[in-house]
Formats: C-alpha cells, structure tokens, sequence
C-alpha cells in the first residue's frame, strides 16, 4: 500500500475547517478519553526492531481472546488465506464504486459474480451489489413493500435489536407505520401475526435464526403474510443456508441479511456487508446498483449497471431508496469466500456449528442454573439462563482469555462455529462449573 499519498499539515487543515472544526481531537470527540493513546514517548534513536518490540507491549495491555463464544449478529469463521490474498491486492483495495461503471469492467465483473453467488445461495431470481450491512438491508427491503394502498409494515420482536432500530428510523422518515410483532417462547407469535395482519399490511419480516438463535416457523409465517396480500421478507444468516432451506424455498419475496461471515473478520465491528435479493416479481424495486451481463461491439461477454431508472439520481420523486452505493470490497470478499469454500464447504461449515453448538447446550445445561432458555430447534445459537451475575461470570471467563456468550434479559446467549473445538467446549463448561 505505498502508493498513498500523505496529506500535509495545511491541508488537514483546510479539512477540518470545512467541516466546522479546528482539531483532529474534536473529530474523536466521541472516543473516551481513557481509552486514546495521548502519546507513546518512544525515546529516540530506536531501531526497527526496538521499536517493534516496545510497540507489542504496549499492544499486550489489550485483552485478546483465543477462544470466543459470542455471536448476537457478528460471527467468528475461519477465513481461508486465499480470501486476502486475492482481496488485499492493491487494485481491489483501493477500488471504489464505479462512477463511470463500463470502463471498470473488472469491478463490474466482480460484482456480477457476487450477485450469482448471492442468488445461488437464497434462492432468489436478482440481487443487487450489496448495501452498507444487515440492518441497512432490512430496512430498505420493508421500504420495497410499501405502496400507496399499503402502508403497514409488520416486524417480529425476535429480530436482531439495531435491526429494529434502523427499521423504525426508515419508517419515521418514510411516514411508514412499524407495528411490532410479540412473540410467544422465544418465536414470533402466530396468534399476534394473524390479528395484525389486514388490509394496510405491506409486509412481515422475520429473522431466520432469530436473534435468540432459534428457527422461526418460516413457511407458516410466509403463508399468513401472502394469504393477507403482503410480502414477505426474511433476514436469513448466509452460512446457516448450507444446510437449511433457501428463503425461496420458504416462501419469501425478498431475502436479506449481513454478509459478514462470508469472509470477513469481526474488525472491531466492521465494515461489513448487506446483501439483497428478490424475485423477479419485486426485481424493479431493488434498491441500489444491479449489474447485468451483455455482449459489446464484437460479441464479447461484458458487464454494465442495469435498471438505472429507478434509482434517486434519475427519478428522485419516484426514488423509495437513497442509496446509489455499495460494498464493492467486502462484495468481492464474501465472494472469494464462497468461491473458495464452495456448496459442499459451506455444508461442512454450517454442519459443524449445528453439531457443536447442540453438543455444547447439552453440556452448558446439565450445570445447575443454566437451563436452557427456550426449547426449540436452532443452529449456532442459543441461550440459557444465568444463576448469578452474568458480568461477573464474564470476567471469570476473561481471565482464561474465552470470550463469553451475550448476556441478555437474566441470561446468556451463547454462539458455537466451526472455530470452536471439543476441548474448548469442555473448558468453558468445567469454567462454568467452577463459577
């Protein structure tokens, strides 16, 4: 990465007036002052190499897990070396969204294969090349529901938090009404779906896995949404679909979710990945930029952005979307990913985390107290309850550098991948024991 260029004191500056302020501090206002590096006061004349021990003790201080068993929306996989080798070469990495897409016809073709990736694994007709994460992604597909007849969106409590979040502030900006879906048993509650469901009912999402790790009854949910003339969407986790059905298969008219555990680490929490994809039904709707495949002046194969038209920039009073970008880098990503691991490597994967994390719930519940939560089927995730302070526990668990479960609502949602093995399961559970 040598061919950056630096920018000079009087241009920071000049950056930082534009924006109304006069330090780089006050851009990190927000940061905690406890946690900044005022200074490292390195004395001089070190080598190269003095430096970069003196550097790695500092780096020590942090805490850094060997082992972790927490998921609740960002997932530790393994990520095969080839990934960023290919990803972390320059001209991928410094590429960004093309503006004058054709003449980026590698970038094109990148993100053409991502899309044929992302509808091989959902089932679904067209997807579009990503959007900023998850929770993005969720919002713009209940966006994608509305019309002028139908302006109820129905959302099952058992979704991911900042889902919801997001969610209720695309709504409050759309003038869309968000009704809140209870559940019964850690699931969304059928009885409560029916008695919402009417007329004005644009769309129902539903989180597979929900964020308690359960399976929700996806099928029967897609029923009752397309029997009362609404649209269906679900938030799907992209590794749990090498062994469970797509969404297509489901039901669903638009399927979303993160593509961060296709290739790409938890990074302090991005950037990450919000892929989309639809039938061919609600294809004019998608948001963001689609690529599509064609031939040139000489008949060969080539690439451009296609259904341009109903994108903001072009018919902005008839825009239901503001975003013409997308994640063109964690894009490629998730599709060397996929590419790499293959159908039958993302079987193996998602077979693992399903054996291990049922392995490790038998374990985890036989100890006095840490019943399991919720008695239904899930993949990776699952929770129990806690007998005495779950931060507490945590830090017990800390200090065998384990990254515990999530604690949540008097208890402990717990993730198992591939990553984790036997031996670490059982220390976790005689840790328990002990605590």
């Amino acid at each position: 990465m040598g061919s950056y260029i630096p920018i000079d004191v009087s241009e920071r500056e000049l950056m930082l007036a534009a924006i109304g302020l006069k330090t780089v501090d006050e851009l990190f206002s927000q940061i905690p002052d406890e946690i900044k590096i005022k200074q490292i006061n390195l004395p001089r004349g070190m080598s190269e190499l003095e430096v970069k021990r003196a550097i790695g003790q500092i780096a020590d201080k942090n805490i850094r897990f060997k082992t972790i068993f927490r998921g609740a929306g960002a997932y530790h996989h393994y990520i095969p070396a080839i990934v960023k080798s290919i990803t972390g070469k320059e001209e991928f990495l410094t590429a960004y969204t093309p503006y004058q897409a054709e003449i980026s016809q590698g970038v094109l073709q990148s993100i053409f294969e991502y899309q044929t990736m992302i509808c091989q694994l959902t089932g679904m007709d067209v997807s579009n090349a990503s959007v900023y994460d998850g929770a993005t992604a969720a919002a713009e597909a209940m966006a994608m529901c509305v019309d002028r007849k139908r302006t109820k969106v129905l959302v099952s409590n058992t979704i991911h938090p900042m889902t919801l979040q997001t969610m209720k502030t695309y709504c409050q900006g759309a003038g869309t009404q968000l009704v809140v879906v209870p559940m019964n048993g850690g699931v969304t509650c059928t009885k409560a779906l029916k008695g919402l469901l009417d007329d004005s009912a644009a769309g129902v999402y539903v989180q597979q896995p929900n964020s308690y790790g359960l399976l929700e009854e996806a099928e029967l949910l897609g029923r009752m949404a397309h029997e009362a003339g609404a649209k269906y969407v679900m938030g799907v986790n992209p590794i749990s679909l090498g062994i469970l059905k797509t969404p297509a298969e489901q039901g669903a008219d638009i399927a979303v979710g993160d593509g961060q555990p296709l290739g790409m680490p938890l990074a302090f929490g991005g950037p990450y990945l919000g892929f989309m994809a639809c039938t061919t039904a609600m294809m004019r709707k998608l948001p963001g930029r689609i690529v599509g495949e064609t031939v040139d002046s000489d008949g060969q194969r080539a690439f451009v952005l296609t259904l341009q038209a109903r994108e903001q920039h072009i018919r902005r009073e008839k825009a239901s979307s503001n975003i013409c970008s997308n994640q063109a880098l964690c894009a490629m990503t998730a599709a060397v990913y996929m590419a790499a691991i293959g159908p039958d490597g993302l079987r193996h994967v998602a077979t693992q985390c399903l054996s291990k994390a049922h392995y490790a719930a038998r374990q985890i519940s036989e100890i006095p107290g840490y019943n399991l939560r919720n008695k239904g089927e899930f993949f990776h995730e699952f929770m129990t309850e806690c007998p005495g302070n779950a931060a507490k526990i945590m830090k017990k668990l800390e200090k065998e550098s384990i990254l515990g479960g999530y604690p949540m609502e008097n208890g402990i949602l717990w993730c198992v991948t591939e990553m984790n093995t036997k031996e670490e399961i059982d220390k976790l559970v005689e840790i328990l024991k002990r605590a």
